[in-house]
């Protein structure tokens, strides 16, 4: 019995000491992350950069980043979509043809390796992003036909034809100011793990996963409210949850699941910490290709469009954290219409089967829609099934939809292939100003009523839309200066969308983030992107 016994305690021994102990948060390689006394704030996010270099960052995780460490000639009103300027000292003087801006430039103000910032460095940092060849260079090298210094704080810019958008253009994180000392031309060029720019930061720290940005001294504008930042990348959205719920993490923002932010906000409700709520500039809409069975009749689209339900979408796929969508132009701006909910409604399903049956459907001989997502996205996975169930349960049969997903990568290389009858897409505008969520979407350079877009916007976007009288729209706002005559152009462009329905408006979403108690001053760009500078702790 003795020898059994102490065989069984050695066993329970190695069992305890082998068993891996269960860890809430992710470690992070500094140790300077953590919230502290300093002035200092700690921001956790999922999003990982794949680089800091602006004329290659197009993607959120990097933008953001770039964004709070640097200076673009304009930006936007806090809280507002109105442009200001920033390195311009006002707003650019653009000649009677719309083709020639001339933008008067701030003086004073230094690069964060001490070169001065002038004409020639803005003409430097414009040409290379367009000549880099990074992911985002299209934005200027499709608008730009050049770009001068015509005085030493003077800037001109001629456009190969005219762009109304065009401040709002130079308002994107990725067009900002960069050393001319410490970059270079040429194309792949980058240096994605430093930053040299002027804005109110400077990269002290880059790591896997954490980031450090101490406060730049010489900076010519208002100085940050804190002492510096330091960025915890999680693993995923599940660490983020547990690093700011154990106060790991003085704010928490992207990407938070749904059902994490429901239960943020209900702690938040009882005081433990602070939700802060603002209207997003990302929308949700179903492509419908025009070139597929049973999708190339007007009827059928009509009758999708009537039957979407944007309520009980909102509630079971998204936890009420969104707003319904009924034009592809979100509410963020004053252009839009809510075309489709005058139109069609929501819900309507006599409608619907009146429509169906028109196009020679019954439920002997159904339309069948396969509806695509990316397999990522558990919110379109959600809503894809939604509306599946909102078919089998108010339609009799006449309207059948097939559920489809797809690896992301795949789903958005073979959409614009005409591979999907009808998709789930979400669109992150890459400026914002209506034209980039119209133009993307609608405008085709090549193609016939026969055919569709067979080169554009709508092919890209996988509607294969052609319409001709909507091209011309789409050029006349886009040279239009006026902004209520551009107005009326896009209402006219809306209310097209609605009669050929190549596109259905689902939902525009909402940001959340959240913050310990003690600290305040959390902003939201309009662009999606988290104000470092104003925020401030214990004060």
């Amino acid at each position: 019995m003795t020898k059994f016994f102490s065989l069984f305690c050695l066993c329970l021994v190695l069992v305890i000491s082998c068993t891996p102990r269960q860890q809430t948060t992710t470690p992070t390689s500094s140790a300077t992350n953590s919230p502290s006394g300093d002035g200092r704030i700690t921001v956790g996010t999922t999003l990982k950069p794949r680089t800091l270099d602006p004329a290659d960052a197009y993607e959120l995780a990097s933008l953001g980043l770039v964004f709070n460490m640097s200076d673009r000639l304009y930006t936007y009103e806090p809280g507002s979509t109105v442009i200001q300027p920033q390195l311009a000292t006002a707003l650019p003087k653009v000649s009677q043809d719309g083709l020639t801006y001339t933008i008067l430039l701030r003086q004073g103000v230094l690069f964060h390796d001490g070169t001065a910032f002038n004409a020639k460095a803005m003409e430097f940092s414009i040409q290379r992003f367009i000549e880099n060849k990074g992911k985002p260079s299209f934005l200027l090298a499709d608008t730009i036909a050049s770009v001068k210094a015509t005085g030493d704080y003077e800037l001109t810019i001629q456009l190969k034809k005219p762009f109304a958008a065009f401040p709002s253009l130079l308002a994107f994180s990725g067009v900002c100011a960069v050393s001319p000392t410490a970059y270079e031309l040429g194309a792949g060029k980058f240096k994605p793990d430093t930053f040299v720019g002027t804005g109110p930061y400077k990269l002290a720290q880059y790591g896997t996963d954490s980031l450090r940005f101490d406060v730049f001294d010489k900076y010519w504008g208002e100085k940050p409210k804190n002492q510096g930042i330091n960025v915890q990348i999680q693993t995923s959205p599940v660490n983020l949850f547990n690093a700011f719920r154990t106060g790991a993490v003085d704010v928490a923002y992207q990407s938070l699941q749904p059902d994490q932010i429901k239960s943020l906000e209900a702690g938040a409700k009882k005081g433990d910490w602070q939700g802060i709520t603002s209207q997003g500039s990302v929308v949700t809409f179903m492509a419908l290709n025009r070139n597929q069975e049973p999708l190339d009749k007007l009827e059928v689209r009509q009758a999708v469009a009537t039957i979407i339900d944007r309520q009980l979408l909102n509630q079971r796929a998204l936890f009420g954290q969104a707003e319904p969508l009924y034009s592809l132009i979100p509410t963020t701006f004053d252009v839009s219409q809510p075309i489709f909910k005058e139109k069609y409604g929501d819900a309507n399903f006599d409608k619907a089967k009146q429509l169906l049956t028109a196009a020679g459907f019954s439920p002997e001989n159904p339309a069948k829609v396969q509806i695509w997502y990316p397999a990522s996205s558990a919110t379109r996975s959600l809503a894809a099934q939604t509306l599946k169930a909102i078919a089998e349960q108010n339609l009799g049969g006449i309207l059948q939809f097939e559920v489809s997903t797809v690896e992301g990568a795949t789903f958005y290389k073979d959409i614009s292939k005409g591979v999907y009858p009808a998709a789930l897409v979400d669109w992150y505008p890459d400026f914002l100003d209506p034209d980039n969520y119209v133009q993307p979407f609608l405008a085709c350079q090549k193609g016939s009523v026969v055919k569709g877009c067979e080169e554009g916007g709508s092919q890209t976007q996988g509607s294969f839309y052609y319409n001709e009288a909507v091209n011309k729209l789409i050029d006349q706002q886009r040279q239009e200066q006026n902004p209520a005559t551009r107005q009326k152009i896009f209402t006219e462009i809306q209310t097209q969308l609605s009669t050929d329905i190549p596109y259905i408006p689902l939902w525009q979403s909402k940001d959340y983030v959240f913050a310990q108690k003690g600290v305040s001053s959390v902003q939201l760009d309009p662009s999606q992107i988290l104000v470092y500078k104003s925020i401030v702790k214990g004060q």
